[in-house]
């Protein structure tokens, strides 16, 4: 059975078709990625997946779960975490506190155990800043643990943003365009954390990006849309020379950070 299966979904707004019956799956452990150009419904699957959207027609399931049975804010809860296109953090406090926010799922102590913080609140607390502290490493958030994040650099926000998903311990982790707005050296660096949480902490990640130098790099499949509707499916290699994708991108393809095409 796939982590995450979708099939035959499809949204509108009005008139418009934003995804035109789409079927998708992703694999345990795999990392998926979705390419094509603006306004190609990239980012509106993800907000499906979110719960943000209700599709008109289709299912979603996760890890046997009907997601289209549940709200927005039980998403998380069965282990699916996101990273959005601009970042959403809270600028007025540190990069230790937002990621404390990514163990919110997890808590189980409740509001007057929390207010006179009784043993089993306090050992609560340990576990998650031991995770937090886990992702700091991962991730070499050591130097800024205790700045606020308004004040930091747009490449380490980014990072920020990874590792609050991380904090949930999700079973697959969405990613919106992670390379958007980072250097060459900052999307390597993005290019190498992708497959150590792949490998080292089994999850499995589906991504939207344009950068195709990244999603050749580190995805298993990949799936290109345009006008809501899939063009094809397969290896990076494969789907940058099927025809549709040529066609698709004809006159509108931009070039990346690493000198291929962007997607």
């Amino acid at each position: 059975m796939s982590l995450l299966d979708i099939q035959n979904i499809t949204l509108k707004f009005g008139g418009l078709v934003a995804v035109d019956n789409v079927s998708l799956a992703v694999e345990k452990g795999e990392v998926f990625a979705l390419v094509g150009p603006n306004g190609a419904g990239k980012s509106t699957i993800f907000n499906l997946i979110s719960r943000f959207y209700d599709p008109v027609a289709g299912t979603i399931r996760f890890d046997g779960h009907d997601l289209l049975q549940n709200a927005a804010d039980q998403v998380p809860g069965f282990g699916i975490a996101r990273t959005f296109q601009n970042i959403e953090l809270f600028e007025q406090a540190t990069v230790l506190q937002n990621l404390l926010v990514g163990r919110h799922r997890h808590r189980q102590t409740g509001l007057l155990s929390n207010i006179v913080f009784s043993p089993k609140a306090y050992r609560e607390e340990v576990r998650h800043r031991e995770a937090v502290e886990e992702v700091i490493d991962f991730l070499n958030l050591q130097p800024y643990r205790d700045k606020m994040i308004g004040g930091l650099p747009y490449g380490v926000r980014k990072v920020v943003e990874l590792g609050r998903a991380l904090a949930s311990e999700p079973k697959l982790l969405l990613l919106d365009e992670p390379a958007s707005g980072l250097s060459v050296e900052e999307t390597q660096d993005m290019a190498f954390w992708i497959e150590d949480i792949q490998t080292q902490m089994g999850i499995s990640v589906m991504m939207v990006e344009h950068d195709m130098g990244l999603v050749s790099a580190v995805s298993d499949r990949v799936m290109a849309l345009s006008d809501g509707k899939e063009l094809a499916m397969g290896i990076a290699t494969e789907v940058q020379s099927h025809p549709a994708v040529i066609e698709a991108y004809l006159g509108t393809g931009e070039v990346s950070k690493t000198g291929t095409s962007r997607a």
